[in-house]
């Protein structure tokens, strides 16, 4: 604590005005919400709350300081739908930083506090048990030894700041992910690509045949809302192709798509699924028939053609008609006519986090493929982000990828390579991997995670949830009784029953906050 406090001093005023609106919000907030949350169970009081106190300190302090950058209100970005949280029970709507293009990425923000805690640059160290205190053993143990956790499991702890592994119990024992699986196609999309990283959807002239081709870019948060906030927006992509054309004396025009960016099949091998629409280089809003943004939800069978199709009634809206549109490619002699661009990869894949979004993560797979000379295929996808792990160094015995998202019962990770991956993003030389820990769910909170620990570490777990059936998983970091940020994976198969399983989960990762074993 000495230490921190001495780092932060000297440059702790300069960042009190920039987060005063924020921190009175917090507490009001905090405020109302403390006299409905039951007290924790799983820990006891006194030993909770003092080590949450400490931790809470610490890690303020750091932020505070040299945390930034901070959006207009002074918030950080992971923490920025709060509220929108709160009233769904999906998940926030992780819906962009509302920073223009060029500003500074928000995701990197949490670099300063890992290095603040001396984090060592190696992913993984030995398998020292933690020194001194109540071991991780007789703490986890039980908690892991629950029936709810089915006949089969895995776990490892691992201090983020020194990379010494705390715990392990069968952790190099490779297991189905499920959705944990998106952490290792973050951290390898963010190293492929880079957090500034974004995708361009087109609108494109054939001058000989005077054919107007919508060119996806493989972007996957793409919207036709009217309230596009800071993502790419259909609308306004037609509006300006519209002017373009207007200003040529065109309107009427032949409209067609080109989705050639993605090749192989379109179709998940789980098939028509609410979890995922069909694959494609173009689409819009996912291909939602409801208007919702996270979740499971029905989905159109043809992503691009409906993509068109509202960008056809967008450009007639705009004083163009067009012929229905179909299938086809825009040659290298097609002429730019408009363009939009996504947000950073940084808030794309803290999006995907938050929200388990699997749409995002097929999608970032295949981007991944093509920046590491894949076909932007499921293969591909899978090859490139084994390839993108395997040369950062992690531990990668035993896993398997056949997918972004983790829907593929076939997908194998361990423990051991789920904490390496965490332990990877929180390095200080690795900053553009950083939004992998500021995208993950908070603990009662944000995402998936919203609903969650209401008895227990609220606001101090971040965590990625997974879930097939027979299978949960969570893998995340923690701040301890004693201040110490941890990595941890906790997987299991053979559930029979989702809810006790996912119960059993978070008290361990409870029991973890209060357990103060170093």
């Amino acid at each position: 604590m000495e230490r921190i406090a001495n780092a932060v001093r000297p440059r702790l005023a300069r960042a009190v005005a920039a987060v005063r609106p924020g921190a009175a919000r917090l507490t009001r907030a905090l405020g109302s919400r403390s006299p409905h949350l039951p007290r924790p169970r799983a820990v006891r009081t006194w030993q909770y709350t003092a080590g949450a106190a400490t931790a809470g300190l610490a890690l303020a302090a750091g932020v505070v300081t040299v945390s930034g950058p901070w959006d207009a209100n002074g918030q950080r970005t992971a923490e920025r739908d709060r509220a929108i949280a709160l009233e769904r029970s999906g998940g926030a709507d992780h819906g962009g930083s509302g920073a223009a293009a060029g500003a500074p990425r928000p995701a990197p923000s949490a670099a300063p506090v890992l290095m603040g805690l001396d984090a060592a640059t190696q992913a993984v160290g030995t398998k020292k048990a933690a020194p001194g205190g109540k071991p991780l053993s007789d703490v986890l143990g039980p908690l892991l030894g629950a029936p709810a956790l089915g006949d089969s499991h895995a776990a490892s702890v691992v201090d983020v700041t020194t990379g010494e592994r705390l715990y392990g119990s069968a952790d190099t024992t490779a297991l189905t992910p499920a959705s944990t699986t998106k952490i290792a196609t973050a951290v390898a999309a963010l190293s492929a690509l880079g957090p500034d990283h974004r995708f361009t959807t087109r609108a494109a002239f054939e001058p000989d045949t005077g054919e107007l081709v919508l060119v996806g870019g493989g972007d996957p948060t793409l919207t036709a809302h009217k309230e596009a906030d800071s993502w790419a927006s259909l609308r306004q992509l037609a509006a300006d192709t519209a002017r373009a054309l207007q200003k040529r004396g065109i309107r009427k025009v032949t409209l067609s798509y080109d989705t050639t960016l993605f090749t192989g099949p379109a179709l998940h091998p789980i098939g028509v699924n609410d979890n995922l629409a069909p694959v494609s280089a173009l689409t819009a809003d996912e291909g939602r028939t409801d208007n919702s943004a996270s979740g499971p939800a029905p989905r159109v069978s043809d992503p691009a053609k409906d993509a068109a199709a509202r960008f056809a009634a967008c450009l007639k809206s705009a004083g163009v008609t067009t012929t229905s549109p179909g299938p086809s490619k825009a040659s290298t002699r097609a002429q730019t006519l408009a363009t939009v661009s996504s947000p950073p990869l940084a808030d794309i894949v803290e999006r995907m986090l938050t929200n388990s979004d699997n749409d995002i993560a097929e999608t970032l797979a295949r981007q991944t493929a093509l920046a590491s000379g894949q076909p932007g295929s499921f293969d591909g996808g899978a090859e490139a982000i084994s390839a993108r792990l395997t040369k950062l160094g992690l531990p990668m015995t035993g896993a398997s990828f056949h997918d972004g998202s983790g829907l593929n019962r076939d997908d194998r990770l361990t423990p051991d390579l789920l904490t390496g991956l965490l332990v990877t993003a929180g390095d200080p030389a690795r900053p553009g991997l950083r939004p992998v820990l500021t995208g993950l769910p908070i603990a009662g909170f944000t995402g998936t995670l919203a609903s969650r620990y209401a008895n227990g570490a609220a606001g101090v777990v971040r965590a990625k949830t997974g879930t097939l059936t027979g299978v949960n998983t969570l893998a995340g970091t923690v701040v301890d009784a004693d201040g110490r940020l941890l990595a941890f994976a906790f997987m299991a198969s053979g559930t029979t029953n989702p809810d006790e399983a996912q119960s059993a989960l978070d008290r361990t990762a409870t029991a973890l906050a209060g357990c103060g074993c170093g």
